[in-house]
């Protein structure tokens, strides 16, 4: 389901930079993006919204009142279509997938790092200068223990994905032998 909602909220991401950028406007854009995706989110409202007796512009119209002013009147466009095309539930993804570009755009980068064991902070701070250096960004590593991953690292970063893991070594020998 990840990967679906990633696919169905991409070009609604990219049309929101892509015009948030036209305008001058990316962080009004975050924050409209994040009272959406908040809003929809929100379990109080998950009944409401995913009522099918309640149509689209009511749907809408209900997110909006919700929000009192907290959109603008793109941002109610924004929210009318999502509406209208029954995407409302990706609007966590469309944040997701418009700060993401919005960073690669002012030279940041998010880096998930999973190691099989908690990162020192030498290790860390080598970790991200290295990386830094090779994506040429300024990183921000937000680190993770994952002790199925036996030993090693897995990073990932934007579509980058390194698998230095054991388990990712064994899993590709395993692959290789045809196991």
């Amino acid at each position: 389901m990840v990967q679906e909602s990633t696919t169905v909220a991409r070009p609604y991401a990219e049309a929101v930079f892509a015009r948030a950028e036209e305008t001058s406007r990316l962080d009004l854009w975050s924050d409209q993006l994040a009272l959406l995706a908040a809003i929809v989110e929100a379990p109080e409202l998950q009944a409401v919204l995913d009522n099918p007796q309640l149509s689209a512009a009511q749907v809408a119209e209900l997110v909006l009142d919700v929000a009192s002013d907290g959109f603008d009147s793109e941002g109610r466009n924004l929210v009318r279509l999502l509406a209208g095309n029954g995407r409302l539930e990706v609007a966590a993804e469309i944040r997701a997938l418009y700060e993401r570009l919005k960073q690669e755009r002012q030279g940041h980068i998010q880096v998930e790092v999973r190691s099989a064991y908690a990162l020192k902070a030498a290790e860390r701070k080598a970790l991200e200068k290295v990386l830094a250096r090779n994506l040429r960004r300024e990183v921000e590593i937000h680190a993770e223990k994952d002790p199925s991953l036996i030993g090693g690292v897995l990073i990932r970063a934007g579509d980058l994905v390194i698998d230095g893991s054991v388990r990712g070594q064994l899993q590709n020998l395993a692959n290789e032998l045809s196991i």
